[in-house]
């Protein structure tokens, strides 16, 4: 069977099915009230591959999440969150971590007793990067952009957050302080000098308060503004005096060097009668402590001035149609992996996503083509598609 036939049949199927009932459970005894929900998502995925490849491995079902998420607080001084994957649990437990989607998604307290500061502790995301932020059931694509999926920097962290907004909530600050090996921190300890991320967010939207969301699903009648700043810096002296992939836990091998690393980005996003978009840009900027580094890549000192630079954006635009329940969207994305080799990876998506009942239970469709390659990151597919059911039991 052609592969454009496997492609019609599997998007017809996922088209035949029916609305699910679903709920949140809430337990409470006045004082402590305690939330139960959860989620499922499933895919197919299609690639078309190089002249030069014919490995299909990726051509297959899968299940992407199976979650569940217990919320609570006591009183009005303590708010906590558990939120479990179980898809990627059973994976982290044989060594491999998904920052995109780690098994433990999210497990911290939240105390609100203090009178100018909000304080959380444990584990969840960082406040670094609108997309990161963004939940994954609340955008019509199954991949989030290469720069922000966890490869580049880290999404989740053990640590304190301080977290005070302003102006309605018009304002958001956000300051903490991490182990700095990111998803990877929950197998234990730190590495072995012992050095800690720093990192730092501001938010400011105008006229009113703008959620972490992509889509315009109400319809906003009077345009919305955003834009952010972020920062976070870290310092490691690794065991062997250079940087590895062991303390990355991403595919590039830049998430934790041996040596400085500064990263710092601005995003902005509108919204407006079911209109939405949003651009982000990312840097880092990593100086190792030794000439031999692997990430220098050969180059003499001399040639690199110490240091190398990587990064990359992605600029998205969506439009919902609240009469046809459905989500449109384009984007566009680049990412540099070294400023000493030249050239960047270009990709571009587009995601077609319908609601049966809101974004509770949605069928989403998302094709990529990659434009571009970086020389240091060759891949063995030019086109993909995935197409899929997410349901939140909400």
């Amino acid at each position: 069977m052609s592969a454009y036939k496997r492609i019609s049949i599997t998007i017809a199927l996922f088209f035949i099915g029916v609305n699910f009932a679903h709920a949140q459970v809430t337990i409470s005894d006045g004082r402590h009230v305690m939330e139960i929900s959860g989620g499922i998502s499933t895919y197919y995925n299609q690639r078309f591959l190089k002249p030069t490849s014919d490995n299909r491995n990726k051509d297959r079902f899968r299940l992407r999440d199976a979650q569940i998420q217990i919320e609570g607080r006591i009183g009005n001084l303590y708010e906590y969150e558990l939120q479990v994957d179980f898809v990627d649990l059973a994976s982290f437990a044989t060594g491999e971590i998904d920052p995109e989607n780690p098994g433990l998604m999210d497990a911290y307290i939240r105390y609100k007793g203090l009178k100018f500061v909000d304080v959380q502790v444990g584990y969840g995301k960082l406040y670094y990067s609108r997309s990161s932020l963004t939940p994954f059931t609340r955008t019509p694509y199954w991949q989030r952009a290469q720069i922000v999926r966890g490869n580049m920097f880290s999404r989740r962290d053990v640590g304190i957050t301080l977290m005070k907004n302003v102006w309605r909530q018009r304002i958001n600050m956000y300051a903490g302080v991490y182990t700095g090996l990111g998803e990877i921190t929950l197998r234990g300890d730190n590495d072995a000098s012992g050095g800690l991320e720093y990192v730092g967010r501001v938010d400011v939207a105008y006229p009113t308060r703008f959620r972490y969301r992509d889509i315009d699903d109400r319809v906003t009648p009077i345009p919305m503004f955003s834009v952010g700043f972020n920062g976070r810096y870290a310092e490691k002296n690794l065991p062997d005096g250079r940087s590895f992939p062991a303390f990355s836990t991403g595919e590039f091998g830049l998430k934790v060097i041996n040596g400085e690393r500064y990263a710092y980005g601005l995003d902005a996003a509108f919204m407006y009668m079911g209109f939405s978009g949003s651009f982000e840009i990312h840097q880092m900027r990593m100086i190792p402590q030794n000439a031999n580094d692997p990430l220098f890549q050969g180059f003499l000192p001399e040639q690199t001035n110490g240091y190398i630079l990587a990064g990359g954006n992605v600029s998205q635009l969506n439009y919902f149609s609240k009469k046809l329940k459905s989500i449109i969207s384009v984007r566009y994305e680049e990412l540099d992996l070294s400023d000493l080799i030249p050239g960047k990876s270009q990709r571009l998506s587009a995601a077609l996503a319908y609601q049966i009942r809101g974004f509770d239970s949605m069928i989403k469709f998302q094709y990529f083509q990659i434009l571009a390659e970086e020389t240091i990151d060759p891949i063995r597919w030019t086109e993909q598609f995935r197409i899929g059911w997410q349901l939140n039991f909400k």
